[in-house]
């Protein structure tokens, strides 16, 4: 019998060594690196319960073409959640759920298990951190106790998979969390990378071969990356985050990856005292209660996926006495403000340099796109100026380092937006000459000042000032 040598993974990336390190050479962490057996392969295992065969088995191939037997996805009940998902669960698809301790992942998923197992369905929920009991506790709190839905608490995957593989296959499975479960094929212990990607084959192979949807719950790091090995969220076929401020009462379900549907949409829930209610029109919960003859606060028309989101960017611009002003931003990207501020210096005009800056998006919502630019200009020249912007103007467009408005994508889906929560102008890019209409700009819903460059904001709002004084 061959003599087992013991190898050294490292639990963040899931590189493999042969000796112990301090820090990994893939991904630079320090003491991630564990000693584990048996980690060359998570389908490993005794040679007496692999199967021998001399030669390859001959599957058929087919076609792209031919008739779809089942319904391709199943409605999970929640219109939030099917947004995110393309229209609902996949039949065989495996979805990594992630997000911060106590952001409402278990609520989320219970009730959507809820939804789902009251309209027919088989639906199991398979707990690995909590007692059946605790469950229970769980689903009375939020009304869901009569709710027809299969429990249990175990974290051994073959003996998961031989109970779901029971009677009818279950619509869907919720595995909570990923990180607990272990496999007998590998010798190591649960929540390391080779247990949690041995653990997720065989779950995947399972969702395949049988159609169940199967939704595993995975922890976060520190800096709210999923836990675990990278491998696992190039296995699944959808990776989900759920995000949330505890402080604010608003979560967000952010799809990262989907094989089947959009990546960029989003799906927004308010945590109340009976769970997580959907949020259907957004912009109205995040522009409540906004102080409008304040400077510093402008109304941003962003977009999420194929809804469009109106949100205040609100912005403080203080003199400092410290030789290294300050630059805090919440919400938005670090980077993008201090491109921002370079240009308002280089070609706006304005000094920047003896400021303190602190940039923040109303409400716990995190913006990634670049028509922002525009709107956090103009409340950082508000806060200057001590002049407060229109409280019935949305402001949106991209920024270049030359101090050039370009045009963004979605333009009339933004207005529209806004016209319908009662603003009656918009600040942003020249709008685009349509080719097919001889060269005509597209009608807009609302009264658009077109601006080309970073000196006519400065100069309107500079001139506002001058008109209210």
């Amino acid at each position: 019998m061959a003599k087992r040598h013991p190898s050294f993974v490292c639990q963040e990336c899931g590189a493999v060594y042969n000796r112990w390190k301090g820090k990994c050479e893939a991904c630079g962490g320090w003491n991630t690196i564990v000693e584990e057996d048996g980690a060359a392969s998570p389908m490993a295992g005794p040679a007496a319960t692999r199967p021998s065969r001399a030669k390859g088995r001959v599957f058929p191939l087919e076609g792209l073409s031919g008739e779809i037997k089942e319904a391709p996805r199943t409605p999970s009940g929640i219109a939030e959640l099917d947004r995110v998902t393309g229209g609902g669960f996949v039949r065989g698809s495996i979805i990594l759920l992630g997000g911060d301790p106590g952001i409402g992942k278990s609520t989320l998923l219970m009730q959507a298990s809820a939804a789902l197992a009251n309209r027919g369905q088989r639906v199991a929920y398979i707990s690995g951190e909590e007692a059946v009991a605790q469950v229970r506790l769980r689903a009375e709190r939020l009304g869901l106790g009569q709710a027809p839905v299969e429990l249990a608490s175990e974290t051994n995957v073959e003996d998961i998979v031989a109970t779901l593989s029971q009677g009818r296959p279950p619509a869907l499975a919720i595995i909570d969390s990923i990180q607990t479960m272990w496999t007998e094929t590998v010798e190591s212990a649960p929540g390391t990378v080779t247990q949690v990607r041995g653990s997720a084959q065989a779950l995947i192979r399972f969702a395949k071969t049988t159609g169940t949807a199967v939704i595993l719950v995975g922890h976060v790091t520190k800096d709210g990356q999923i836990a675990g090995p990278r491998v696992v969220e190039h296995m699944v076929d959808a990776v989900v985050s759920f995000e949330g401020d505890t402080g604010h009462h608003f979560r967000i379900l952010r799809a990262v990856k989907n094989r089947f549907g959009p990546t960029d949409e989003i799906g927004v829930f308010e945590m109340s005292d009976l769970g997580l209610r959907e949020v259907p029109n957004p912009s109205e919960l995040f522009l409540a209660g906004r102080d409008m003859a304040t400077p510093g606060t402008a109304v941003f028309a962003g977009m999420e996926g194929t809804r469009p989101l109106l949100v205040e960017i609100q912005a403080l611009v203080a003199p400092t006495s410290l030789g290294t002003p300050r630059r805090a931003v919440v919400g938005w990207d670090q980077s993008r403000l201090s491109m921002v501020l370079a240009v308002l210096e280089a070609h706006g005009g304005l000094k920047l340099g003896m400021h303190d800056v602190y940039l923040n998006v109303a409400g716990g919502l995190r913006i990634t796109e670049p028509a922002a630019d525009l709107a956090a200009a103009a409340a950082l020249v508000s806060s200057l100026s001590g002049n407060p912007l229109p409280p019935d103007t949305v402001y949106f467009g991209e920024m270049g380092l030359s101090g050039a408005i370009r045009p963004v994508a979605q333009e009339q889906a933004r207005l529209k937006e806004a016209a319908k929560l009662g603003f009656s102008s918009a600040v942003g890019p020249a709008p685009r000459v349509d080719k097919a209409k001889n060269g005509k700009a597209e009608r807009l819903p609302l009264a658009t000042s077109a601006i080309g460059h970073i000196t006519d904001l400065v100069a309107g709002i500079a001139a506002r000032r001058r008109k209210v004084s």
